[in-house]
């Protein structure tokens, strides 16, 4: 398969240095991951964090790798010398829309305040019909496992609709999320009123 018929799965995780080894461990294992399925990456642009790590083994594993940074955070010289491509966007929104303008599938693995409010807006475009793309928490070691607490309050107090479910896949493993984008068919979007 050409590089440009590829797939591109956005990854929003985590840029800090200072997490329990296993979540390291485990980016490797993603980043490998997307490349040996025949994916190509766009993420934040950035060397630090499970970010870095990420980047790094998609690329060694024949992944096409676009980093998307904001100027602010490339001036701290922070950017990949290695990606395919390296978009520097005036700051942190118009990053965020162009990640989701390379993209396919949108993939939330473990990270902080960035990466909840990543994943949040990208759901929230499709839950009023933006796009119809996977949306997927990877929950690695039960990282998300409360904040799907939360969800079911929203939903038992009529904040939203069960129906809104269906917008998003909870992966607990690699395997699960890519099963779920190789057989992802997008679905009639139910709006909210």
């Amino acid at each position: 398969m050409d590089k440009k018929d590829k797939k591109t799965i956005c990854v929003y995780c985590s840029s800090s240095n200072n997490l329990p080894e296993k979540f390291y461990k485990f980016g490797k294992t993603l980043g490998a991951q997307i490349g040996e399925e025949g994916y190509n990456m766009v993420y934040g642009g950035t060397t630090v964090g499970m970010m870095g790590v990420i980047a790094d083994n998609a690329l060694k594993n024949g992944a096409e790798v676009i980093g998307v940074i904001p100027e602010r955070i490339a001036s701290f010289g922070l950017k990949h010398p290695a990606l395919a491509k390296v978009i520097i966007t005036k700051d942190m929104r118009e990053r965020k829309a162009a990640m989701e303008k390379y993209s396919d599938v949108f993939v939330a693995a473990p990270g902080g305040f960035g990466t909840f409010e990543e994943i949040f807006e990208i759901l929230v475009a499709k839950q009023l019909g933006y796009h119809n793309k996977p949306v997927i928490f990877l929950n690695y070691d039960n990282y998300y496992s409360n904040m799907f607490k939360m969800f079911a309050d929203v939903y038992s107090n009529g904040f939203a609709k069960a129906e809104m479910k269906s917008l998003y896949f909870i992966a607990n493993n690699l395997d699960d999320m890519f099963d779920y984008i190789k057989t992802y068919t997008p679905k009639e979007i139910v709006l909210k009123w």
